[in-house]
């Protein structure tokens, strides 16, 4: 199987994006049964503090120095973008939280085979039906629906299961240079940075997918809409 990692965090509204658009380059690529697609952990602002009280549009404008105006433009220009893929993004309903035990959630999705259904869920909870992603409730409730274990739930958040994990897929996108989200990596070899367009999306999986298998070294990167670490979008 030819692997596809990639790299996103649950509050960028590009990697909702982008996750759609690689869907549908995905369903055109012949080869769509020999594509392992594996989702890796980043982290946009670590040291966000959970705050479902504070609208976003207000957290953005206090944290950039923005106005509150400005904030909402930025919001309904990632809407717009959102719902030209079939999204539905209520960005005045997001909950400010930390990713972090998300993130962990998502590694034990992982390990049951669920990590892709687990994305897509944490995406709609924050970006559509207004979640507290950082919330245990929330949590158990996601992950039940995409075929989970409740007390498996509860036990990996109530203990640090899965830190490590999160922050070596951080730590190997340092490594790599990866400065936003969403980052797909292709044979270890052909990356795409950004919610790019499908017919990107398809070249770069044909390409990988010519020269599969290939040593793992990035030479080729495709650059599009992304969110970094300072919270740009």
């Amino acid at each position: 199987m030819m692997k596809v990692e990639i790299w996103s965090d649950v509050m960028c509204p590009f990697c909702y994006i982008g996750k759609r658009r690689f869907e549908d380059a995905l369903q055109q690529f012949a080869h769509q049964d020999k594509v392992e697609i594996e989702w890796k952990s980043f982290q946009l602002n670590p040291d966000m503090e959970t705050d479902p009280s504070v609208n976003i549009n207000q957290y953005l404008a206090d944290a950039k120095g923005w106005t509150l105006d400005y904030a909402q433009q930025m919001n309904n220009h990632v809407t717009e973008m959102a719902a030209e893929v079939g999204l539905t993004y209520h960005m005045d309903s997001a909950v400010v939280a930390n990713s972090f035990n998300a993130h962990r959630f998502s590694h034990l999705a992982k390990k049951h085979g669920l990590g892709d259904a687990a994305e897509e869920a944490l995406f709609k909870a924050y970006f559509t039906d207004g979640k507290n992603i950082d919330d245990t409730d929330t949590l158990v409730e996601l992950g039940t629906a995409i075929g989970l274990d409740a007390a498996e739930i509860k036990q990996v958040l109530a203990a640090d299961t899965y830190a490590d994990e999160v922050k070596h897929d951080i730590a190997e996108a340092q490594y790599l240079g990866i400065k936003g989200v969403p980052f797909f990596v292709m044979n270890s070899k052909y990356a795409v940075s950004g919610a790019q367009a499908v017919p990107v999306f398809t070249q770069t999986l044909e390409k990988a997918f010519g020269e599969w298998p290939g040593e793992r070294q990035i030479t080729n990167v495709a650059e599009g809409p992304t969110c970094g670490p300072d919270g740009d979008c």
